[in-house]
């Protein structure tokens, strides 16, 4: 082998031991840049939250600041928010160099299910969020049979169809002027009362189409033009309406 050859492999030996080199400091420099305070958590934020303050959720994703960015663990972030019923759904994003971005989605309390001494505070799917002693300003449900009332789980009730029926009214009396303060579900043809002595008569899928029509919105504000508050107002297929001014 000839001394050209030698000198062109020994320099090529050396060019690469050379780039080896710069590429380990450089990974090196970049890990140590990386790893600096200069991308430690300094700022949390949290949007979209209504039911929750911004220190509840940060309090219960158990985010923190001082803590490497990179070493924040997002995914346990998120799921420690979804363990909470009120939550629905939780994304957790890095904002370099120092900002976690937290943005939820909560359910919202839609009606009180008394049970024995307390109240079953579901929302408009039906999901248990909490339990609560003192009886909250919601609709009220009264007349089911519970078989399972376990938060973050839906309620489980034996009147299965009734209460189909009438989460869907729940849904729809956010989209109107609509509200009934408490509906007895004691039988297949439900109450929903307006007042206490004003009430809704009818299947529940019959009221709900009168709800979306918005016919029954209408009767009610005829009938409070002309001051009537007490009565049963029947509500029939076809947005049909009878209404008796006696109350038993």
């Amino acid at each position: 082998m000839s001394d050209v050859v030698k000198k062109k492999k020994k320099r090529r030996k050396k060019n690469y031991v050379l780039r080896l080199f710069i590429v380990i400091a450089l990974g090196a420099g970049l890990f140590y840049f990386l790893s600096s305070s200069y991308f430690d958590v300094q700022k949390i934020t949290v949007e979209n939250n209504n039911y929750y303050t911004k220190e509840q959720i940060i309090s219960k994703a158990e985010a923190k600041t001082g803590e490497n960015i990179f070493s924040t663990n997002t995914k346990d972030i998120k799921d420690k928010l979804l363990a909470d019923p009120y939550v629905r759904t939780a994304r957790v994003k890095r904002a370099l160099p120092g900002a976690i971005v937290i943005t939820v989605e909560e359910r919202s309390e839609s009606a009180a299910v008394p049970y024995s001494d307390m109240f079953i505070i579901i929302d408009r799917d039906g999901l248990v969020l909490r339990k609560s002693d003192i009886e909250p300003k919601l609709t009220l449900l009264v007349g089911l049979t519970i078989k399972t009332m376990e938060e973050g789980r839906p309620l489980e009730v034996e009147e299965t169809g009734v209460l189909t029926g009438t989460l869907k009214m729940l849904e729809t009396m956010e989209r109107t002027e609509v509200f009934f303060k408490k509906i007895d579900m004691s039988h297949v043809i439900i109450k929903a009362y307006i007042f206490d002595r004003l009430i809704c008569q009818g299947t529940p899928e019959n009221v709900l189409d009168s709800m979306e029509s918005g016919n029954l919105e209408i009767f009610l504000y005829n009938l409070y033009t002309d001051g009537i508050e007490r009565g049963i107002i029947y509500v029939g297929s076809d947005n049909y309406f009878s209404f008796n001014p006696m109350v038993e």
